[in-house]
C-alpha cells in the first residue's frame, strides 16, 4: 500500500476511540439486558466488532500491526435488519452437519428401530436396513426428532460439525405447503432477527508459538 492510501495517525487514534465508545455501549447494553435475545446487546455486539474490526484494519495499514482479538460472527457476516419492528411470524431455520464416522453403529441403530416397530406394527412394516446407509438415515432422522439426534448422536455413530440456527422475521405466515419444495431458497439476511453458530474454529487452540506470547 503506498503511503497516500495509509489512513493517518489521527484516523488510527479515532477508531480506537470508536472501539472505546462501542465497548462502553455493550457493556451498557449487557448491564440492562431485558432478556437472553435483547435485540439491543445483539446491536452492541455487531457495533463493537465492526468497531473493532476497522481499528484492526486502520493499525495494520498504518502501523503493520494488528490486536490479538477477534470476534467471532461479526457485523460481516449479516447485513444490517431491514425486517419488520415487531413481526408478526417467525421462521426458524437449522442446519447441523454430521460425518458418519461408524457406519456398522449407524445401520445397527437404524436395524434396531426397524425391528422395534415391526414388533409394535406387524412384521409387514418391517423396514430392512441392510447396509445402506441412505435407508439407515432416512429410519433414524423417520423416528427421531433433530433436537435428539443432536444429543445423541455419539449413539448412533455420527460426529458432530459445525451447526447454526438462524431466527428470521416476517409479516405473516406464507401459505401451507408454498415452500416446501425448496424452504430455504428464500432465506433472506436481512430479515434476521437473530442466530446462534456453534464451531470448532471457536474452540481452536492457538499454535505454539502463539500461546508461548499469549
Amino acid at each position: 500500500m503506498s503511503d497516500a492510501a495509509q489512513p493517518t495517525a489521527a484516523e488510527v487514534r479515532a477508531a480506537a476511540e470508536a472501539v472505546k465508545a462501542a465497548l462502553d455501549r455493550h457493556l451498557e447494553a449487557v448491564e440492562h439486558r431485558t432478556g437472553d435475545d435483547d435485540p439491543a446487546v445483539y446491536d452492541a455486539f455487531n457495533a463493537l466488532a465492526a468497531a473493532a474490526e476497522a481499528y484492526d484494519e486502520r493499525l495494520y495499514d498504518r502501523y503493520d500491526e494488528v490486536t490479538p482479538f477477534e470476534i467471532p460472527g461479526a457485523d460481516g457476516s449479516l447485513p444490517p435488519y431491514a425486517g419488520p419492528e415487531e413481526p408478526h411470524a417467525l421462521s426458524v431455520l437449522i442446519r447441523r452437519d454430521y460425518a458418519v464416522v461408524e457406519p456398522q453403529r449407524l445401520l445397527a441403530q437404524a436395524q434396531r428401530i426397524a425391528d422395534l416397530e415391526a414388533d409394535e406394527d406387524g412384521p409387514e412394516s418391517a423396514a430392512v436396513v441392510g447396509a445402506s446407509t441412505h435407508a439407515a438415515l432416512g429410519v433414524l432422522f423417520g423416528e427421531y426428532e433433530p433436537d435428539e439426534i443432536a444429543s445423541r448422536h455419539k449413539e448412533f455413530g455420527l460426529e458432530e460439525g459445525d451447526s447454526t440456527l438462524w431466527v428470521s422475521a416476517a409479516e405473516e405466515l406464507p401459505d401451507p405447503g408454498e415452500w416446501l419444495e425448496a424452504p430455504f431458497e428464500q432465506a433472506d439476511p436481512e430479515r434476521i432477527v437473530c442466530r446462534f453458530d456453534v464451531s470448532a474454529v471457536f474452540d481452536d487452540e492457538l499454535p505454539d508459538e502463539d500461546a508461548a506470547r499469549a
